[in-house]
């Protein structure tokens, strides 16, 4: 986690214990698939100490104030165990992912008074994935492919024609702030959910859908087929006629990676390879700076909060699945994926035990700590394995065994009538207090070992 405010002299009693003469990066050949299978391992063991869902006392899948959190951490999980075939974590990420499964919807009742629509569907995409890299059924829950239609069906309940003439609000309840907001993550989000589901199907019930999404925010100014500009956010407030036009990667990100499944799905059309094209010069053109991947609202004032840091990962897998989809594209992504993945892996130094930093163009560690950064640099990493496998994403008709339900999520009513319990202001401060007691018994532990080494 990123340590602000009160917290900045606990940071720098960190880095002063901690950073001794020796410092070590992660190692990374990027012409070796071993050497880059051996960094995304250094990087999923250190992502995992974060992790204590597996543990008595903790609950699987979930992170206490971060629910969606737990999603990007799957999403990593399951592209490594993919492309290395490491099959280290896969019963914590199953169990995890079926805890937090609600009624098959991702909904569940601990969270779901406070979650967002961005967070809803980001689970709905870690479903997407499991289905697509033949990640096992669980043999006492819901399939992957049946979850992810949960979450799409339980979202288009909430598609709203109450102003702007439909789209997706960012949140799910009246009470919560920015519910009159309609922004692209959410919109982009089930576009790219939608996307996945009928390429894994085939079925037009999905691709009509992904249409209708891509159709409206073209309507609105979140998205433009002429400039490919993507805003953060419009307000219902003026009919969505002004926007919130803060640049951020995983905005880009989502909109170019449903419209490369749009791409496949259609084998070929001019006119998703068109809009590949554009999303993916933009990106690059936004978000490259000396070819290495940066979230250029947050980075150069480190104003990333935790939620930023994970962008630019997300951002990662989505273009190397991008160069698969779209081959033409494969020669034009692998470059910068592989530079960032390099400046990341020198970013990976510190404390001595290869923790890696937020500001990978800087190719040095810059003094951040926490799981999103182990994240993004997992993703970094496992991205650079296509140029090694260029296994994608199956579907049903090509060897992908996730069961079917179309009317998943359908009957259940806490998506949109019931109030479930909201996370309290103890809950808050009981965490924060594990956090800081977890903070203080670190400190202890690494500089005896400093001082041991």
């Amino acid at each position: 986690m990123h340590l602000p405010g009160p917290w900045s002299l606990l940071k720098g009693l960190l880095v002063t214990l901690l950073v001794s003469d020796r410092v070590h990066a992660i190692d990374l050949d990027i012409t070796s698939e071993d050497s880059i299978k051996d960094a995304a391992s250094t990087s999923v063991y250190a992502m995992m100490t974060y992790y204590k869902g597996n543990l008595t006392g903790h609950i699987p899948g979930a992170f206490a104030s971060k629910w969606w959190e737990g999603s990007a951490l799957f999403l990593a999980l399951l592209q490594y165990w993919h492309f290395t075939g490491d099959s280290t974590y896969n019963e914590e990420m199953r169990i995890g992912m079926q805890w937090q499964a609600g009624s098959g919807d991702y909904m569940p009742n601990n969270y779901s008074s406070y979650l967002g629509n961005d967070d809803q569907m980001f689970w709905g995409l870690a479903a997407i994935m499991a289905a697509e890299v033949n990640f096992n059924d669980s043999s006492s829950g819901y399939s992957w492919l049946s979850l992810a239609q949960g979450v799409f069906n339980t979202q288009i309940n909430r598609w709203d024609k109450t102003a702007c003439s439909g789209g997706m609000r960012w949140q799910i309840w009246p009470y919560q702030s920015g519910y009159t907001m309609k922004n692209s993550i959410a919109n982009g989000g089930l576009f790219q959910l939608a996307a996945r589901l009928a390429r894994y199907t085939g079925s037009t019930t999905y691709s009509n859908w992904a249409i209708k999404i891509w159709d409206w925010s073209l309507s609105t100014p979140l998205l433009s087929n002429t400039t490919w500009n993507v805003a953060d956010s419009t307000n219902m407030e003026d009919s969505c006629s002004t926007q919130g036009n803060t640049q951020w990667s995983y905005n880009y990100g989502t909109y170019l990676m449903g419209a490369a499944y749009m791409y496949n799905y259609t084998n070929g059309s001019s006119t998703w390879l068109t809009a590949v094209n554009g999303l993916l010069n933009k990106t690059l053109d936004t978000f490259i700076v000396d070819g290495v991947l940066k979230e250029v609202t947050c980075e150069p004032s480190e104003m990333c909060n935790d939620n930023e840091i994970l962008f630019k990962g997300l951002v990662s897998s989505w273009l190397s699945f991008t160069a698969i989809l779209v081959p033409s594209t494969y020669s034009t992504i692998l470059p910068y994926l592989q530079k960032s993945a390099k400046a990341a892996a020198l970013s990976c130094t510190g404390h001595n035990n290869n923790t890696c930093g937020v500001r990978w163009y800087l190719s040095k560690y810059d003094g951040w700590i926490g799981m999103e950064e182990e994240i993004s640099a997992t993703n970094i990493f496992v991205a650079n394995l296509i140029a090694f496998q260029k296994s994608g994403p199956v579907s049903s008709s090509t060897g992908g065994t996730s069961t079917s339900d179309p009317t998943a999520g359908e009957n259940d009513t806490t998506s949109s009538t019931e109030k479930q319990s909201t996370i309290t202001t103890g809950d808050r401060a009981g965490a924060g207090i594990l956090t800081f007691v977890f903070a203080l018994g670190w400190i202890g532990l690494m500089a005896w070992t400093v001082k041991g080494a």
